[in-house]
C-alpha cells in the first residue's frame, strides 16, 4: 500500500455522548479509509496536556485539558492514500460555524469548544499523535476486497 498515511482522530467526550461514534465512523469508512487502531475511554490528564503541548500558556490551555478528559473519547488511527487530508476535508473548519455543508463539524457542531472531533494536521503531528494514544504497539495493516472499487492502481 504505497503512498499511504496514518492519522489520529478523537471523537471527543461530546461526540460520545450525543451518540455520534457510529456516525463519525461510517462517514471516515465511507470515504474509504481504513480503521487499524480503536479504543475507548477516558484521556488521563498527563496524556491530555501531553496531547495539547503546543497551546500551553494560552487562555484556553486549561479548559482545553479539562474538557478532554471530562468523559469518555474514541481515539483511532485511519489509513489510506493521504488520509491527514481526506479526514480534515471530511471533518470540516475547527469552528462549526465556518464548516463546509456536508461535514461533520457543519452537520453536528456549533462552537468551537464543542467541535465533536480532532484530527491530526500534519504527518509530523499525526505521527507524534499517534505513538501518544497508541503506543508502540503494532497497528495492523490490511487489505479489503472492496479496496480495488476505491482506489487506483
Amino acid at each position: 500500500m504505497a503512498d499511504t498515511q496514518r492519522t489520529l482522530v478523537i471523537i471527543k467526550p461530546d461526540g460520545v455522548q450525543r451518540g455520534l461514534i457510529g456516525e463519525i465512523i461510517t462517514r471516515l469508512e465511507r470515504r474509504g479509509l481504513r480503521l487499524v487502531g480503536l479504543n475507548i475511554g477516558v484521556i488521563s490528564e498527563a496524556t491530555a496536556r501531553k496531547h495539547y503541548a503546543e497551546h500551553e500558556g494560552k487562555g484556553f490551555y486549561n479548559s482545553l485539558v479539562s474538557y478532554i478528559t471530562s468523559g469518555p473519547s474514541v481515539t483511532m488511527v485511519l489509513e489510506g492514500p493521504d488520509a491527514i487530508g481526506v479526514v480534515r476535508s471530511t471533518v470540516g473548519s475547527t469552528r462549526p460555524a465556518e464548516a463546509a455543508p456536508g461535514t461533520i463539524r457543519a452537520d453536528y457542531g456549533l462552537t468551537v469548544g464543542r467541535n465533536l472531533i480532532h484530527a491530526s494536521d500534519g504527518e509530523a503531528s499525526a505521527e507524534r499523535e499517534v505513538a501518544l494514544f497508541f503506543g508502540d504497539a503494532p497497528l495492523p495493516t490490511y487489505t479489503r476486497d472492496i479496496d480495488r472499487w476505491i482506489l487506483e492502481d
